[in-house]
């Protein structure tokens, strides 16, 4: 039987149990849950400092040019986090005009702001131009309007530089995630250009007076096997080589590095392996090539930050019927939607009562009329009962980044849990917010 610290490294870094209960930074998450309410999203910052210091170390060890930590915002996105990052002083991804104004808003300066985005929108792009520091471009389409965008005054000393320009490479192979939707580098993906579109890109740019000096490109997101990232990044410096970058030039390998989501998927990934893989390939490939090393880039955004998160859920009714017991929970795949996107599978423990014997195998789902509204299945636990908290480990990558309104569902609140202190950093969605954007035909 499942006991209880198997699943405690799933947790946040500062994960404890005291008196029975769950606390993280000290805080109790039972009185936690009472005091901001449920659903809520409780966000470690000690776990998350712990792995950028590990990004950073291993970059320093293993790279020796110019490096960068690259934030993707699609992750999870909010002030607080634009904050964060900067205090890290790391760049952030933003794809499209919202995220940007978000990192606006975060008080990030403009050369830290990377713009991306499969299909931008003129918005977008004239967002992207007013205050990030890269475009990276997916498309020759969005080449040629790029390079109709007009000069643009932004804050600080260099008012009419233009952004520096990125080209986004499809390099044909994607790495081995859990779901064919969390592979983005395959050859019939959406996303980047071709080696040929590459090559007639850098044509337009150099017909249109635009300098290219980057390469970017990514393979798909929760894996754990960097084989696919060496052929990609090979054929990235070649093409870096054959296009004519600049000397000093940048090169982003993408991201996506895993978490360990469930107590089978443990050991967490090794963060030092994956830079060290990546380092090795892209100096070894710029020795054969002759080409300058380049900034290097990398763009973690889930191993940065879902395992800091965790999900609390206040348990309604409880269903024990032959063939299934069901936990019904007040939030669901309005605020998770990874499970019935992707298969995602979760593990979770009672916040008290830690010491009682898994009894029970359960499935928990919420109150969204969808059958698809479940978060976990077929999972040893206590006997639970109503009005109990539960709590859910890596929970803060792709949740509150991809919430809905579904069924009328008010976003959650999240929590920032700082020495030993919680603070609010996303106010609960209220039902007066929900009608706030709507107009009326009378």
């Amino acid at each position: 039987m499942v006991q209880t610290p198997d699943r405690l490294p799933l947790f946040p870094e500062t994960i404890t149990i005291q008196d029975d209960s769950l606390k993280i930074g000290g805080q109790d998450l039972t009185a936690l849950a009472e005091r901001y309410s449920t659903p809520l999203y409780v966000y470690d910052r000690a776990t998350m400092d712990e792995a950028a210091r590990l990004y950073k170390v291993a970059l320093k060890a293993h790279y020796p040019a110019a490096a960068s930590i690259t934030y993707a915002g699609k992750a999870f996105f909010c002030k607080a986090i634009a904050e964060w990052a900067g205090q890290q002083g790391f760049h952030v991804d933003c794809t499209g005009e919202g995220e940007i104004s978000i990192a606006v808003a975060g008080r990030l300066p403009p050369a830290s702001i990377i713009a991306h985005g499969v299909n931008k929108s003129q918005a977008d792009l004239e967002a992207a131009a007013r205050y990030a520091g890269t475009i990276v471009v997916d498309n020759l389409s969005e080449l040629r309007r790029v390079a109709n965008l007009p000069r643009r005054s932004k804050p600080g000393a260099n008012r009419e530089a233009a952004p520096t320009i990125w080209l986004r490479l499809q390099p044909g192979a994607a790495v081995q995630t859990h779901h064919a939707h969390t592979q983005t580098g395959q050859t019939d993906s959406k996303f980047g250009m071709t080696t040929d579109e590459m090559r007639e890109a850098a044509r337009v740019a150099k017909a249109g007076g635009i300098v290219v000096s980057g390469i970017h490109f990514h393979q798909g997101s929760n894996f754990r096997d960097t084989a696919p990232l060496v052929r990609a990044i090979e054929l990235a410096l070649r093409l870096a080589k054959e296009i004519g970058l600049p000397e000093s030039w940048h090169f982003c390998p993408g991201g996506g590095w895993g978490a360990a989501y469930h107590e089978d998927e443990l050991p967490q990934p090794d963060i030092d392996e994956y830079v060290q893989v990546i380092a090795r390939e892209v100096v070894k490939r710029c020795r054969i090539s002759s080409l300058a090393l380049p900034t290097l880039h990398l763009e973690p955004g889930r191993s940065l930050v879902a395992r800091a998160g965790v999900a609390l859920y206040r348990v309604g009714a409880v269903k024990r019927r032959k063939q299934r017991t069901w936990l019904l929970v007040d939030g669901g795949m309005a605020d998770n939607p990874r499970h019935a996107l992707y298969g995602a599978r979760y593990s979770c423990l009672p916040t008290k009562g830690l010491g009682r014997e898994m009894t029970d195998t359960v499935s928990i789902a919420g109150p969204f009329c969808e059958s698809g509204d479940v978060l976990i299945e077929d999972l040893p636990l206590p006997r639970i009962e109503e009005g109990e908290v539960l709590a859910i480990p890596v929970s803060g990558a792709y949740h509150l980044s991809m919430a809905s309104n579904y069924n009328g569902a008010r976003r959650p609140a999240a929590v920032w849990i700082e020495k030993g202190r919680s603070r609010l950093i996303l106010r609960r969605e209220t039902i007066e917010d929900l009608a706030d954007h709507q107009l009326s035909i009378m």
